[in-house]
């Protein structure tokens, strides 16, 4: 499965509008290749660079399997009007919190998009833990998409 952003190319720096010096929205994403038996999607984003271990911006399961992309600005509320949830994310927020790495060295920011066999039996503010654990076993294709972001 393929994941890319019209915003921004797989290695590049994420623009300043998707961060805490913009305007801290979602990127738009979209997605190719996935299988035929799909039954939901699930996306984590997170900064494998951050001080005090991975640090998680994002995380959305029960996409719908007909889903292809996500557009910009996705809303920070718990369930988005194609029934999507979004988890807690470690600003302690729900939904889509953009790259805000302390000055200094340039970070990773990695978002990965699972295929599954079955939307996953989790409320809105589950943790990217609750989520990683309840896909384990379900997965039919992953695509990865990582950007950088240095202040």
């Amino acid at each position: 499965m393929e994941l890319k952003s019209t915003a921004f190319q797989e290695g590049d720096r994420i623009p300043a509008k998707y961060t805490c010096e913009g305007q801290d929205i979602s990127p738009p994403l979209i997605w190719n290749g996935v299988p035929e038996e799909t039954q939901s999607f699930a996306l984590i984003m997170d900064d494998p660079d951050a001080p005090g271990g991975v640090f998680t911006h994002w995380v959305l399961f029960n996409i719908p399997p007909d889903s292809r992309k996500l557009p910009e600005a996705v809303p920070t509320q718990p369930q988005l009007p194609s029934s999507a949830l979004q988890g807690r994310n470690d600003f302690g927020r729900i939904g889509y919190g953009g790259p805000c790495p302390p000055p200094g060295r340039q970070h990773r920011y990695r978002f990965a998009l699972y295929a599954l066999d079955k939307p996953l039996d989790l409320k809105a503010g589950a943790s990217k833990k609750q989520v990683l654990d309840a896909l384990q076993r379900h997965i039919f294709a992953q695509g990865q998409l990582t950007g950088t972001y240095q202040r």
